[in-house]
């Protein structure tokens, strides 16, 4: 179990705000579009008073998991998961999921290596930036599931993406025959440049790859592969998640539904920002033409939040993080989640 931070217990304070006294909490969340009017105060949640701050994905994490810095924050959605199966009490999860993405888009490899296939990767040499990092237990998910590839037979070597020296966050338990290695002192890159990888599954992109040093994507066409596999499997994975701190939820119960609404209200009026055909809303063409074709595919709401509208694709990574060992225990959807927020009301 993690060492709660001595901040673990702090409770959130009172202020006094718009003629009421309300719940003063800090939120911590990268840049997106569906949660601005969040950050922004345009949305308000009921009771609330939120200090925002927009900082990089990967400080967000850092500083939630080290030091418990903020009452509301985005975390990895593979380390919630760890640290929950581990007993660490320290965050309380809501079902908000500010970041989803396919990922045979973060599969690269050597150029040189006739790597053609998603098996071809047996035997071969394969860099992650962290064993539980959510991208690469859903890319070696699908790797497994979808195109039976046995992840015994890699070798994997851990290491930062572009630079040296990043490190594995929470404790995982491998299963028998997992050859994994950490090198502190490279990076994902270089031993791609090298050749001492062969491939490599990361969410960044490797400066190998950006910069043209003989490394092409496994999926060069990913998009169309990522169709094909969420039609056959419904899984449209999750990468990030929101939590509280335990401290501020035992404290004011209350906060976790009504922040949900407020982070529902906030993506509502993104989406309909995207769908106005009046004006480009986003530096794209056709935005709004491509965000009702996939209505079809996804529904009207491709990025739900809650329990119930993504207990699919909870299920499967809480088995695809159980089967790699991340968690040493088969988790549930529901066990990562307050019984606040497991249900909403039907009038």
């Amino acid at each position: 179990m993690a060492t709660p931070s001595p901040h673990a217990n702090r409770a959130p304070e009172l202020i006094a705000r718009d003629g009421g006294t309300q719940v003063h909490l800090t939120l911590a969340i990268a840049d997106y579009d569906h949660i601005r009017d969040l950050v922004h105060g345009v949305v308000r949640p009921d009771g609330i008073a939120l200090t925002s701050l927009v900082l990089e994905i990967e400080e967000i994490f850092h500083r939630s998991i080290k030091h418990l810095e903020f009452d509301v924050s985005e975390m990895s959605f593979a380390k919630y998961t760890a640290l929950t199966a581990q007993g660490d009490t320290s965050f309380v999860g809501l079902p908000v999921f500010p970041s989803r993405v396919f990922r045979h888009s973060a599969i690269y490899v050597r150029a040189d290596r006739n790597i053609k296939t998603a098996k071809d990767l047996e035997g071969k040499t394969v860099g992650l930036p962290e064993w539980a990092q959510t991208a690469g237990i859903y890319a070696r998910g699908f790797l497994a599931e979808g195109y039976g590839v046995d992840l015994t037979k890699i070798k994997w070597l851990q290491a930062g993406v572009n630079a040296a020296g990043r490190a594995d966050k929470v404790k995982t338990d491998l299963p028998a025959g997992v050859s994994y290695e950490a090198r502190p002192q490279a990076s994902l890159s270089s031993m791609l440049e090298s050749g001492e990888l062969d491939a490599a599954i990361t969410a960044r992109v490797p400066d190998a790859f950006a910069h043209g040093k003989g490394v092409v994507r496994l999926y060069p066409d990913y998009r169309a592969e990522e169709a094909k596999l969420y039609k056959q499997t419904g899984v449209f994975p999750i990468m990030h998640i929101v939590v509280m701190r335990r401290a501020a939820f035992e404290r004011h119960p209350w906060i976790a539904v009504n922040l949900l609404k407020a982070f529902e209200a906030a993506k509502a009026r993104s989406v309909e920002r995207v769908r106005d055909l009046t004006a480009s809303r986003f530096p794209l063409p056709w935005g709004s033409t491509l965000a009702n074709e996939f209505d079809e595919a996804f529904g009207a709401d491709p990025f739900p939040y809650g329990l119930e509208a993504n207990r699919h694709t909870l299920t499967a990574f809480c088995r695809y993080a159980h089967a790699q060992g991340v968690t040493a225990r088969l988790m549930t959807p529901d066990e990562l989640f307050p019984a606040e927020v497991r249900t909403s009301v039907k009038v």
